[in-house]
């Protein structure tokens, strides 16, 4: 089993929600968060001030999955996040020891 986790864009949430549960997935967890890569932040003027944005808004999206399907959710969430634009974001990849599903009790990839 894996963790797939991407930080995207806020805009693109809705693609890559619409690309992953079109391939099935039942489940994800999405979190409003903030960061910065190489993109270092931004300044912004308002009301005639300069400041400086160093943590832009993103979206952390957190899906479980079995081993098989860790290509193709990998490439859908690219594909639909990308805009080719600095500051599309980062998928990755974790391996994930064990996963119950609280309500029946399953374990393993039949919790997911």
């Amino acid at each position: 089993m894996k963790m797939v986790m991407a930080v995207v864009k806020p805009h693109k949430l809705d693609a890559v929600r619409e690309a992953l549960t079109g391939m099935g997935i039942d489940g994800m967890t999405v979190t409003e968060v903030r960061g910065y890569g190489r993109q270092k932040g931004h300044t912004e003027i308002y009301r005639g001030a300069e400041y400086a944005v160093n943590f832009l808004p993103k979206v952390k999206i957190e899906v479980a999955i079995g081993d098989d399907m860790v290509e193709q959710v990998v490439e859908a969430i690219q594909g639909a996040a990308h805009t080719g634009k600095i500051g599309d974001g980062k998928v990755f990849v974790y391996d994930m020891g064990r996963a119950v599903r609280i309500r029946t009790g399953e374990t393993g990839e039949d919790a997911l």
